[in-house]
């Protein structure tokens, strides 16, 4: 079929008449972060979805600018399984450049294509409990994270109220504990947790990459479709790891619960939210509850 407008809008229709209403997370990280004119086109693309009646809520990392920031101070990132370790003055780092700047440039870009962005962080309205994470051990050491932490309970009734008023929500990942102690926790969780107390119909996940490669090296090995038993069994066999971990485990635990699929695709393709959400073949890799052998 010839790709016109009109076949486009065709092919379109019956999934937005599948989504109209629905909750949809979409997690926005990698270098889409620190490409201005990048987060503006992806700004606009969530803005339309709430157009044509879908509820977006938009959770953002900012581990690129987080490091170039820390680079510049003469502190070195580190990480161990994709998180990265933070001590009192990266968690001041983290919360400057999440809070203090993409935050509010998320919320900007999205009231400037028509709609209303509402910023918040995991500390207000106690959206996103944690507690520190415990040390992860490697090679027979254990690692203390520092003040990373790990999510007890999402308390999603504002996130609910400010969609159905016609907001969207706009998530930075640092929560807090009942002592006010505020943590540093991975976008990817924060992200699958919140697909699954919102009830999402869908969790797309934004990265630098088309999606889980058997090969990473090789973009042509793309995995499309991964059960949630395969998912686990590649992250067990150490398969799955470094930053690929957490996006991976952020799908699964939407998908445990009750999300009905979830997907990291390439947010440096143009348009990639809505041709994964509007088209017949989608893009990037879908991880769903069936199993389908790797």
């Amino acid at each position: 079929m010839e790709l016109t407008r009109e076949n486009v809008l065709i092919e379109a229709l019956p999934y937005i008449r599948e989504f109209y209403g629905s909750v949809v997370v979409i997690k926005l990280g990698g270098h889409v972060m620190d490409n201005e004119a990048m987060m503006d086109s992806v700004a606009r693309d969530i803005v339309l979805l709430r157009y044509v009646g879908i509820h977006p809520i938009v959770v953002h990392g900012g581990g690129v600018e987080i490091s170039q920031i820390m680079e510049k101070m003469g502190k070195e990132p580190k990480f161990v399984a994709g998180l990265r370790i933070t001590d009192e003055e990266t968690l001041e780092i983290a919360m400057m450049v999440l809070l203090g700047n993409i935050n509010q440039k998320l919320v900007s870009m999205i009231g400037k294509h028509g709609a209303k962005g509402l910023g918040l962080s995991g500390g207000d309205v106690r959206l996103v409990i944690a507690k520190k994470k415990d040390p992860i051990l490697v090679k027979k050491k254990e690692v203390d994270l520092g003040w990373v932490g790990e999510i007890e309970k999402i308390n999603p009734e504002i996130l609910m109220i400010a969609s159905e008023k016609g907001f969207i929500p706009v998530v930075a990942p640092i929560a807090v504990d009942d002592a006010g102690q505020s943590f540093n926790v991975n976008a990817d969780e924060v992200a699958g947790s919140i697909a699954m107390a919102v009830k999402a119909k869908k969790l797309i996940m934004l990265t630098d990459v088309q999606g889980l490669l058997k090969n990473p090296s090789d973009p042509s090995s793309l995995v499309p479709r991964l059960s949630y038993a395969d998912a686990k069994e590649l992250i067990e066999k150490g398969i799955i790891k470094g930053g690929m971990i957490p996006k991976i485990s952020g799908c699964m635990k939407a998908i445990d619960g009750g999300v009905d699929s979830a997907h990291i695709i390439n947010g440096m393709h143009p348009h990639s939210i809505l041709l994964e959400l509007f088209t017949k073949s989608g893009i990037g890799t879908m991880v769903h509850k069936m199993d389908n052998k790797v």
